[in-house]
């Protein structure tokens, strides 16, 4: 730490200011008011931080929120408000994090990573969305179109800010599922996208994005955009080493496309728990283990056993209905003579098994429950590419990819805690996330100078918020 640093440090203590802590991300310095609080969930210390502002050897403390003055002719005097509160109020607990990771450009992150839950706005017009929002919480971000090309790729290559949200995220969880997408872009200036393996065998180039997600709290945990023609293997090496946690009680779940000897080895150093299914032409479908026990998954008979082979344990399934299926398909195959007798016949051993690799030893429906929960991320992978149209990459340099995949990552975290509440209130098989913002946004805040006031809730918006207990709407 520089000498001018300390010195004003000590200046600050001696006139009575205390918990003051200064970060240095490049050039700059930022001031934190930090203090630590006991985690009665998790019992241990936790720290609390709260940005300040810039530090300068010249003008000293440089409060936030001094950039951006609002002038009379930006304010509009009549805005959304309960979508607006309902966007605040999921978006409450990454706030400090951002602030923490990103002190210059946190207010602009949280204005795109919320106008873009409903829709792909793209950057010219984020002011325009931000501005029919009512500002909940007087956050003020700088919106100009140039400014927000600067922020994303500011973000993109800020690993260490983004690392702040993950690492607190991950450290949340106890059961996490992994798992690789692509996505396609034609751009020619990003380097990451090549040419390589995808489920629909298109050869244009791709981009990788691994996705770390939550199964205890059905959110987003981690998020990175790699090279497409990367394996998938090589991603998962560089994705739990890039975590900045203890791995040790925590349950990892990965798909079939992750198994090999070298990952069984590279999970045991990492002191984590894991459930591995093998690929169909493992070597450890060789080994004889006896289906002497049956349980019912979602109504359907799933019949197991188990075996101890070294330090790990060899679990089989096999699911009856999966076996029917796949005999149906084996023999169509082989009427259009798309595989032989031979071939037929190897692989009607393995109709309708599932082989898990884990070091775990404990029941086999609580292994099999664990692997069935990687649906969560192939849900999540859906939304992100769909729902929230983050796979359109236009984006003309990697730098602002990352930004890019890192801002939408934050949008589908919204849209997740949306649906949680609608599950909740057993409204998910009626309302999607994108209905519910639709429909708090009738309800409208009035500015009138010196008072306010909430426009009138339409009765079906009161039920709503009957259901959902947000108490958004004063009575």
């Amino acid at each position: 730490m520089e000498q001018w640093v300390k010195e004003w440090l000590k200046e600050q203590k001696d006139q009575g200011v205390k918990c003051l802590e200064v970060k240095i991300q490049g050039k700059s310095h930022y001031v934190y008011h930090s203090t630590t609080y006991w985690d009665k969930a998790l019992k241990k210390p936790r720290k609390n931080s709260k940005y300040l502002g810039k530090l300068d050897p010249d003008k000293g403390l440089i409060k936030s929120g001094g950039r951006h003055r609002i002038h009379p002719s930006d304010l509009r005097n009549i805005t959304e408000y309960g979508n607006s509160m309902l966007l605040h109020e999921t978006m409450r607990g990454l706030k400090p994090l951002l602030q923490e990771g990103f002190p210059e450009c946190w207010a602009e992150i949280c204005a795109i990573a919320m106008v873009r839950v409903t829709s792909n706005v793209p950057l010219k017009r984020v002011k325009d969305a931000w501005e029919k929002l009512y500002n909940a919480e007087n956050i003020n971000p700088h919106l100009n179109p140039k400014n927000l090309s600067r922020v994303m790729r500011e973000v993109g290559v800020n690993r260490v800010g983004q690392d702040v949200i993950f690492n607190e995220l991950a450290d949340l969880s106890k059961q996490l599922v992994y798992d690789l997408t692509s996505v396609f872009s034609r751009a020619m200036n990003i380097s990451q996208a090549e040419k390589g393996y995808n489920k629909g065998k298109i050869q244009v180039p791709q981009i990788n994005l691994a996705l770390l997600c939550s199964v205890d709290t059905g959110l987003p945990t981690m998020i990175r955009s790699l090279p497409g023609s990367v394996k998938d293997i090589k991603t998962l090496y560089h994705s739990l080493d890039e975590l900045d946690l203890d791995l040790g009680g925590k349950i990892l779940v990965l798909d079939r496309g992750f198994f090999s000897d070298d990952v069984v080895e590279f999970l045991d150093g990492k002191n984590i728990s894991y459930i591995l299914p093998t690929k169909r032409n493992s070597r450890f479908y060789n080994t004889r283990i006896h289906l002497n026990g049956h349980f019912y998954y979602h109504e359907r008979l799933i019949r197991c056993g188990k075996r101890e082979c070294d330090n790990f344990f060899l679990y089989l399934f096999e699911d009856q209905e999966l076996m029917l299926e796949e005999r149906k398909t084996l023999y169509k195959k082989l009427d259009e003579k798309r595989i032989d007798k031979k071939e037929l016949t190897a692989r009607m051993k393995k109709a309708g098994k599932i082989l898990i690799l884990s070091n775990m030893d404990v029941e086999g429906h609580e292994i099999y429950e664990l692997y069935k929960k990687r649906e969560t991320v192939e849900k999540m992978f859906d939304t992100y590419k769909t729902v929230l149209n983050a796979d359109k990459i236009y984006l003309q340099d990697d730098e602002s990819v990352f930004g890019h995949v890192f801002i939408s990552f934050l949008s589908l975290s919204i849209h997740c805690k949306l649906e949680q509440l609608l599950k909740k209130a057993e409204l998910n098989r009626k309302l999607t996330p994108i209905d519910l913002l639709f429909k708090y946004g009738k309800v409208y805040h009035v500015d009138l100078g010196e008072n306010s006031m909430i426009s009138e809730v339409p009765k079906k918006v009161w039920d709503l918020e009957e259901r959902l207990g947000l108490n958004i709407f004063p009575k």
